[in-house]
């Protein structure tokens, strides 16, 4: 099964609906399987006096409160139904994070394949229930939390009927500095909830999602923009366009790269085994009858004649043609 490319929009359109539509298309064009926004009510998610995060206050300023900042980023009902709409014309399966009660209800009832849980959520107990009481399959990203944390959310989620579970390894900070990333923690989920598992990103550049692949990542999710100069508190630590075809190029050769566990010759190289190979030659002319010794046999390429790992059972046999130098010796058996 093919590694699942999440690519998320967020809310990287910062409101506007054509911008919006335009992330469909570029993320369609890339490879990725799927397009993530995300469906809230800001005055359900955000209270007056919430703070920003101190990445929003870089990215954004300190002028407004955090519920204001999410009122610029809001998408109504309206357009989801354009939205989904668009990603169907575009081929690509449309995904998105409720970040409140009643956002789940509207979600459910556009018939969407599955869940995401953001990070954030992995504490909020009522929003855990109502998610799994839909019996659908639930992504839930990990960020912030301990081990404890997760298994009491898996436990609510298992508990009241969610479907297939995916744990995402994450860390919130944006960007995620290098060190704190991690990924052997991916790893723990798996052993610890026998469950798949996969890492949602928000380092710079694409070189940790292809770190998890090669670690045995199922999905893969990573924050894009088209264009990082935009006004908006993600838009610095997603990728561009360019950017996001790479890391999904790169992810699709990785996984090819991975293969088996089956040690054999690949297809493509069994041309090149004797060529690359040796064989027991002769290393002086060797006369009939004379006795093959280290002093008139060798080890040369090609390897199409007797193989090297057969010397004593050359050492000591008597020739029964004459050999010159460089010519693949043989055992004739009278």
């Amino acid at each position: 099964m093919s590694i699942i490319i999440i690519a998320e929009a967020g809310v990287n359109h910062n409101g506007d609906i054509s911008l919006a539509k335009k992330m469909i298309e570029t993320a369609a064009e890339s490879g990725a399987d799927i397009i993530k926004f995300q469906t809230f009510v800001p005055e359900l998610v955000v209270s007056k006096y919430a703070t920003k995060a101190d990445y929003q206050k870089q990215t954004t300023g300190s002028h407004e409160s955090q519920l204001e900042m999410v009122r610029r980023n809001y998408l109504n009902n309206d357009e989801h139904y354009e939205l989904i709409s668009h990603a169907k014309e575009c081929n690509i399966e449309f995904l998105s994070t409720p970040f409140d009660l009643e956002s789940i209800d509207f979600l459910n009832k556009l018939n969407l394949p599955q869940w995401k849980i953001p990070s954030g959520e992995i504490t909020n107990l009522p929003y855990l229930i109502k998610i799994a009481k839909t019996q659908k399959p639930v992504i839930m990203s990990t960020g912030m939390s301990d081990l404890k944390e997760v298994g009491e959310a898996v436990d609510i989620l298992r508990q009241y009927g969610a479907g297939k579970l995916t744990l995402l390894h994450c860390n919130t900070e944006y960007p995620t500095p290098y060190e704190d990333v991690n990924l052997y923690a991916m790893l723990t989920l798996k052993k610890e909830f026998g469950v798949e598992v996969g890492y949602s990103d928000h380092t710079l550049g694409i070189e940790v999602p292809i770190a998890a692949t090669a670690m045995g990542a199922a999905m893969i999710e990573k924050h894009f923009t088209l264009d990082k100069n935009m006004e908006g508190p993600d838009h610095k630590a997603s990728l561009e366009p360019y950017e996001l075809a790479n890391m999904v190029k790169a992810i699709r050769n990785t996984e090819a790269a991975l293969g088996n566990e089956i040690k054999i010759p690949s297809p493509s190289e069994q041309k090149n085994i004797d060529i690359a190979r040796k064989s027991i030659i002769a290393a002086t002319t060797i006369r009939c009858g004379e006795t093959f010794t280290e002093s008139n046999i060798t080890t040369k390429r090609p390897g199409n004649g007797i193989s090297p790992m057969r010397w004593f059972d050359v050492l000591g046999k008597t020739a029964t043609r004459d050999f010159e130098e460089d010519e693949l010796i043989e055992l004739l058996y009278r």
